[in-house]
């Protein structure tokens, strides 16, 4: 594992335990160049998947990016950073579950939705706006509408 400080190719292990939902390891390594301390994580792979752009493009599927993009939804909001963790690694799950290589960027986009829809309200109408590129405030109408059953009242959370 290469230091990320100075760029070294020996580092070591100094402690391996799983993470608190068993779903990776956790490694702390000290770099023997410069002494540096940092964490890696080894998760369990199926697949390689590749994600299809709405263009036709095909990049290699990124959990870190996709983890980035549901902690810009809930950020400030009250939600524990383990069930984000939770329903990451349960999408993740369930793309490499689907049997296919190529996933389109619209089925993970759906999936986010349906997770955040469940965790929190406001998250998932943030996700929504940019995921489904609002630009009218009756596109956020429409949305919010969704969210309220036919009397106007919230739906019940599962």
């Amino acid at each position: 594992m290469r230091c990320p400080y100075c760029g070294g190719d020996e580092t070591q292990v100094k402690d391996s335990r799983p993470t608190e939902d068993n779903t990776a390891i956790r490694r702390r390594r000290v770099c023997n160049t410069c002494a540096g301390r940092f964490t890696t994580f080894e998760r369990v792979q199926l697949r390689e998947l590749m994600v299809v752009k709405r263009s036709g493009r095909r990049v290699p599927f990124d959990r870190d990016k996709l983890m980035r993009s549901v902690q810009i939804a809930v950020r400030k909001r009250p939600v524990e950073p383990e069930r984000i963790e939770r329903m990451v690694s349960g999408i993740v799950r369930q793309l490499e579950s689907l049997g296919e290589n190529d996933i389109t960027a619209e089925t993970i986009g759906n999936h986010v939705m349906e997770g955040l829809k469940g965790i929190d309200d406001v998250a998932y109408v943030r996700f929504a706006s940019v995921y489904k590129n609002f630009r009218e405030a009756k596109d956020f109408e429409a949305l919010l509408d969704e969210l309220s059953g036919p009397d106007g009242q919230p739906l019940p959370r599962a």
